[in-house]
């Protein structure tokens, strides 16, 4: 039944948008390292969680790590050390050297291209499942035919189209990373995501499915890389009787105490993913008859983890919206509505929803990087915040799509009101 904006009442207690769900083994395992007193970078949970990580993805090798911020700066460090032969002391292993990098992600996924020296070339997504376009990928290649590094981001939980990268990778040389912070436990053709690429990251960010609060992994299928992985993030210690270092190395290991939440976590992913399909189907279904739809996946051949449910607004149910660097405004029009509105709308009720992911391409920092869609080799973005057209999907997306709550926490009389309230925003 139609419920009237006056007549919901503001929550009590906020509904957050993804926050952690602890169970109480995490506190187990903290103890644990507390009472054996294995506080710094070494102990069981850190050996533990590396195993059962290495084991969940079906690969041979987990390193852990202290962000998946900084499991992605070894990766793109590892790539082109392999690739372009170790930097000198003080400059990146990337060198000027162009990389392919997934469009709509948290810039976490690109800044370390930064950080090793290289130049981050964006490529747009493709509207299946708002991940990296194969298209728009081999057109990449078509003008820049030397670049030889991959990362891609299975957004929001959902599977890229990993089959048709990696053949376009394979087809030319390069290598592939995926960055799997947000979709540990989503699968493509029945096989992780994570397990795909030449190495691969994790995170266990506060808000992620599985947290340890922090903390992030790599994972490889070659011993000497995890090997160097390990030294480089414990300071590039060599092995001599004292502290002798002959390459820049990172403070970047996981501590042990941190392990121990994410050995608590583990055992609860299913149950977790669980927990999200439901909601992402809960809305789904209660918002069947809106202008709307949910983000999409390849339901044929993926299963997600659903770790945020997403919205985006049919293109002719757009009320008026205008974005500028810090604010967004709308024009309130009978029957329509737009993520500006709709997340204005959940906060009154202290409901926290999220603006889609910003494409890199339109970051103030990344704005003069190159930017490949499917249909058009040169684009303008002198107007880049203006509706949709057409050709660059990330923009579109952006423009019309918002993160709903999706807290595993989340009671469904709570979902039943929030659909409510969206629903009102377009009376």
């Amino acid at each position: 039944m139609f419920m009237a904006k006056e007549k919901i009442k503001p929550f009590g207690s906020k509904v957050w948008l993804a926050s952690p769900t602890m169970h109480g083994d995490e506190l187990k395992y903290m103890s644990e390292a507390y009472e054996t007193n294995w506080m710094s970078t070494v102990g069981e949970n850190i050996n533990e969680i590396e195993r059962v990580i290495s084991e969940k993805l079906g690969v041979k090798y987990a390193v852990a790590l202290s962000a998946g911020t900084a499991s992605l700066h070894l990766a793109l460090k590892l790539a082109g050390e392999t690739i372009y032969g170790r930097a000198k002391v003080g400059k990146g292993t990337l060198n000027n050297h162009l990389v392919f990098c997934s469009d709509m992600t948290f810039d976490a996924t690109v800044n370390p291209v930064i950080y090793e020296g290289g130049i981050p070339v964006f490529i747009d997504i493709e509207k299946d499942t708002w991940n990296m376009d194969p298209v728009a990928l081999e057109n990449a290649f078509e003008i820049y035919p030397e670049v030889k590094i991959i990362v891609i981001a299975h957004l929001y939980g959902t599977p890229s189209k990993i089959d048709e990268i990696k053949a376009i990778a394979d087809a030319h040389g390069a290598v592939l990373i995926e960055d799997a912070a947000e979709s540990l436990g989503a699968t493509y053709k029945g096989k992780q995501t994570g397990s795909f690429g030449y190495c691969n990251c994790i995170s266990f960010n506060g808000n992620k499915i599985i947290t340890g609060s922090a903390g992030g992994m790599l994972v490889t299928n070659s011993l000497n890389d995890a090997n160097k992985i390990r030294k480089w993030s414990t300071q590039a210690r060599e092995e001599a009787p004292w502290y002798q270092h002959e390459e820049l190395g990172y403070n970047y290991r996981m501590s042990n105490v941190i392990a121990g939440v994410v050995r608590g976590q583990m055992p609860y992913l299913e149950k977790h993913i669980e927990q999200k399909k439901n909601i992402y189907m809960r809305y789904k279904q209660g918002l069947k008859g809106l202008p709307v739809s949910l983000n999409p996946f390849d339901a044929e051949n993926s299963e997600p983890n659903f770790w945020l449910s997403c919205l985006i607004v049919d293109e002719d149910a757009m009320c008026k919206q205008v974005r500028s660097e810090f604010n967004a405004y709308f024009r309130r029009e009978p029957g329509k509505s737009c993520p500006t509105e709709i997340l204005e709308i959940l906060m009154r009720y202290n409901v926290e929803g999220r603006p889609i992911w910003k494409p890199m391409h339109l970051q103030p920092i990344y704005r003069k990087n190159r930017f490949i869609t499917r249909e058009s080799k040169e684009i303008d973005r002198m107007n880049f915040y203006n509706e949709g057209d057409g050709i660059d999907v990330g923009k579109d997306v952006f423009n019309r799509g918002l993160c709903l709550p999706s807290d595993n926490k989340m009671t469904l009389e709570q979902q039943e009101i929030i659909i409510e309230i969206i629903k009102s925003c377009f009376a």
